[in-house]
């Protein structure tokens, strides 16, 4: 993919939705092979307009390239409903990667240090995105994938799957002279 192409691409942002699968920090890794950063964003249904946009950009994506037609299948906005996953119902979810690191932000607009992201973003967390959309056509098939630019921390919200809660609040703060003391 060239940088004309790049230049040529409509970013959308994806604003205020929750974060599914986030591989924000270090790459997805899936049956011992590194893959993309990536994360998964649940859009409302009745977020009508975002949805018509994120059509539209799909399918001036498959106009722009030499592919004549894409698989329902084979895109990557899908409908929420047909996810066996927490949180997807009454959602579209769409799936975005990038080989490179994407930037993270705090909701001050500061980058996030590669370290403290996994801390912030936790998945069911709400976040703002920024995507564009481009055309696969290889040995692997002929599919619309998203490209992930970027996300901003938004807010906390309920964690989705199997992040670990935070029981923060369960805890005492312990003084320092308590340290030797035994259990």
């Amino acid at each position: 993919m060239s940088d004309e192409d790049n230049k040529k691409r409509e970013r959308v942002q994806l604003k205020n939705v929750r974060i599914s699968f986030p591989s924000l920090s270090k790459r997805e890794n899936f049956e011992g092979k590194e893959g993309k950063y990536a994360a998964t964003f649940l859009i409302p249904k009745d977020n009508v307009k975002l949805k018509k946009k994120l059509d539209r950009m799909i399918q001036e994506a498959i106009s722009r390239s030499k592919v004549e037609k894409v698989k329902k299948s084979n895109i990557c906005l899908k409908d929420g409903d047909e996810s066996e996953y927490e949180g997807y119902p009454d959602n579209w979810s769409i799936k975005a990667t990038n080989k490179n690191r994407p930037k993270v932000y705090d909701r001050s607009r500061e980058e996030v240090d590669v370290e403290d992201i996994d801390d912030l973003i936790l998945p069911g967390y709400r976040v703002n995105a920024v995507i564009d959309f481009w055309v696969q056509d290889n040995k692997f098939g002929k599919k619309v994938n998203a490209n992930l630019l970027g996300v901003q921390f938004c807010k906390k919200d309920e964690v989705l799957g199997n992040a670990a809660p935070d029981v923060s609040d369960d805890f005492e703060e312990q003084d320092d002279e308590d340290e030797d003391d035994d259990i």
